[in-house]
């Protein structure tokens, strides 16, 4: 097929980036996906949506999101009900109903017999609820004219029969012969006696993505087709421990793989044959990939053509190819790289099933999110309630439940706190900006009480305080904006913006900003655990502005630097006084840097509050670009403490700002970085809004 042919054959479907996020650190995860109806069909689908979860309305990024052959997008069964299955039985007869679906698989499923593949029919969403969705000892079949099929958050396992090269039993997890416009998202596929993804005759207008590919020979197959016809889009999938199939692709018209990691682990039973392969006459394009201990990590055939771009190969060894001109991928649909560097921790954190899932991590599909509460707050008397703290109090004690305060666009001059008792709470900003939505006060740690009781001290300064478990911020600014300037007779010019006291914290798409000791995070006693995530959003401050014992993350993240009152440049950035044993802050794959002068702030110094010894505070900067205004030597001593005592680091940071290692600037080895990953700080908590 000629380039001209094939892209005459497709029209664009519009997206939406995430709104207020830097463009440099949007993710392909982040876009919003349009379904791209038909005038006629809106009105219905506006109803069907308003009804439904978010989940259950996702539509495909990436050659599924594409129009064409009659479909506009990947949607699956958004029009249809939404059923629950438990058994076989009920799994097959919804997807093999002619009508549209959306099927929530809730337990484990036993096929009967072993390897049979169920047969499903157009317009269907078949989706794990949280990840007790599996599927046993079988899989899916989508045979000729089959379309608009979503595949996600399902575990499909076992079905494997022993014999590792198995010609005998085609027993696959999802393979598909002649569909098109069909999404595989978030599963865990692994041990099956054939494929685990099999793209076949002809099948088309095909996304993979996010998924966990593991334990497994002939993995990923496309083609059986002397036709050049398919079109397949491969994004952040982590094939482990697979031999071959990689995937293999065969005679596809546009094959765009990116960000992938394909990882064969040393000294396992399973030894790699070969990577992503371009058979016959695919043309594909292969971009910021991480390839780790791979042999022969990317192969084409003289007929076939591939561009790399970007990619990482540590640890390879064999054939590594490229040739020929292919395509730009951009023609098609719209999507956003991550750093290759990245992928490793990014798709460990995130590929599988999820116990919430959305448009870039599925919504809970719980009785949980199903109960979930909204309150508004509005200035103008709009809403329920006029202030933030008022909504607060509103949210039953001990709520087991999700309860939304959603915020209209306003400046909230207001302290807020969110105790203990009132867990499973999120503030959402409702504008169009994380600006539009300000919550500010301006209490400093010598602020004196107006009970005239003392002072507010540090902590007590902070003008929202979170000390529930599962509290969520989202789309808004939350300030401190105490006047150093004007207060220098005051003694303590500490300002929090947010403190936060508690485990599973998730900040997403917002703005915290201060001058000292900007965003505090704590725990709700030394020996309890409390994790935070800082995603998407901004911190701003000059000394010590973040700072706490809390095991947090600062991920994709614009961390500004701020002058001093008095027009100085000269701070810290973090200050950790992690416990020990514990893991402290880490700041990755972010941007450090501000209108500051050069070489006058340091990444960070050791809090051993009050004096404490037995601290053993922890700092990791890593796949982070950082500005000249971070010193050549970027760790200090503070209050007698010695920072080389406790645990600084780098790894792989950019710009004009980073530096060689040496006795005063600590790199992680590769091995070190792989224990200092996202994951590992997160342990086992994967924080998704809801």
């Amino acid at each position: 097929m000629s380039e001209h042919r094939s892209t005459a054959r497709h029209r664009r479907s519009k997206k939406l980036l995430a709104v207020g996020l830097p463009v440099a650190l949007t993710t392909a995860g982040l876009l919003v996906h349009g379904a791209g109806l038909l005038p006629q069909q809106e009105a219905a689908a506006a109803a069907a949506a308003a009804a439904a979860p978010a989940w259950a309305t996702a539509a495909a990024d990436g050659f599924a999101s594409v129009d064409a052959l009659g479909q506009n997008g990947t949607y699956g069964g958004r029009d249809g009900r939404t059923v629950t299955v438990r058994t076989q039985a009920d799994l097959e007869k919804y997807a093999t109903a002619a009508e549209p679906y959306v099927i929530v698989v809730a337990g484990t499923i036993t096929m009967n017999p072993v390897g049979k593949e169920i047969k499903v029919a157009s317009d269907k969403t078949i989706v794990g609820s949280g990840t007790s969705g599996h599927l046993v000892g079988g899989g899916f079949f989508l045979g000729r004219g089959v379309h608009n099929v979503i595949i996600r958050n399902l575990t499909i396992r076992d079905a494997y029969q022993g014999v590792w090269n198995d010609k005998e039993h085609d027993f696959d997890a999802i393979q598909m012969d002649g569909a098109h416009h069909v999404w595989i998202d978030h599963n865990d596929l692994r041990n099956m006696a054939d494929g685990l993804i099999d793209v076949r005759k002809d099948s088309t207008y095909v996304t993979v993505s996010w998924n966990r590919l593991s334990q497994n020979n002939k993995t990923f197959g496309i083609g059986w087709t002397e036709n050049v016809t398919t079109d397949i889009t491969i994004h952040h999938n982590w094939f482990r421990e697979t031999e071959q199939r990689n995937p293999s692709t065969d005679n596809a018209a546009h094959a765009h793989l990116y960000n992938n990691f394909l990882e064969d682990v040393a000294n396992t039973g399973i030894t790699s044959s070969y990577g992503n392969y371009s058979r016959g006459g695919t043309r594909m394009v292969l971009e910021n990939s991480y390839f780790q201990g791979m042999r022969n990590p990317v192969i084409k055939d003289a007929t076939a053509t591939l561009v790399q771009r970007g990619n990482v190969f540590s640890g390879t060894s064999g054939r590594n190819e490229s040739g020929g001109t292919a395509f730009d991928p951009k023609t098609y649909y719209p999507y956003t790289l991550d750093r290759a560097a990245d992928v490793p921790s990014l798709l460990k954190a995130g590929t599988g099933p999820r116990t919430t899932i959305g448009t870039s991590a599925p919504a809970e599909v719980s009785a949980k999110a199903a109960a979930a509460t909204t309150l508004t707050v509005a200035k103008d008397g709009t809403g329920q309630y006029r202030t933030v703290q008022a909504a607060v109090n509103a949210v039953p004690a001990n709520n087991a439940s999700r309860v939304v305060i959603s915020i209209k666009p306003g400046t909230y001059r207001e302290t807020v706190k969110v105790p203990s008792d009132k867990p499973h709470v999120t503030f959402q900003g409702a504008g169009g900006s994380r600006k539009d939505t300000v919550i500010v006060h301006n209490n400093a740690a010598g602020t004196r009480k107006p009970d005239g009781s003392g002072t507010y001290g540090t902590s007590g300064s902070a003008t929202v305080a979170v000390e529930a478990d599962d509290f969520q911020a989202r789309n808004l600014t939350i300030s401190n904006d105490f006047d150093e300037g004007a207060n220098q007779s005051l003694s303590g010019h500490q300002a929090v913006a947010l403190r936060t006291a508690a485990d599973k914290v998730l900040l997403d798409g917002v703005i915290v900003e201060g001058d000292q000791d900007t965003l505090l995070l704590d725990t709700a006693a030394k020996d309890r655990l409390g994790r935070v995530y800082v995603t998407n959003s901004y911190v701003v401050g000059n000394v010590d502005f973040v700072f706490g014992r809390a095991t947090a993350v600062i991920d994709r993240s614009v961390i500004t630097l701020k002058k001093r009152w008095d027009g100085s440049s000269a701070g810290y950035v973090t200050a950790p006084s992690t416990a020990a044993n514990r893991k402290g802050i880490l700041i990755a794959n972010s941007a450090v840097g501000g209108d500051v002068s050069d070489r006058t702030f340091y990444l960070g110094r050791p809090w051993h509050a009050g004096g404490d010894a037995s601290l053993d505070p922890q700092t990791t900067v890593r796949n982070t670009s950082l500005s000249a205004a971070i010193r050549t030597t970027p760790w200090t001593d503070m209050s007698g403490f010695s920072w080389k005592d406790d645990r600084f680091a780098e790894y792989r940071n950019t710009g004009s700002g980073s530096g060689a290692a040496s006795s005063n600037r600590p790199h992680l080895t590769d091995a070190q970085a792989a224990d200092q990953e996202v994951a590992d700080w997160l342990a086992g908590w994967t924080p998704t809004a809801s």
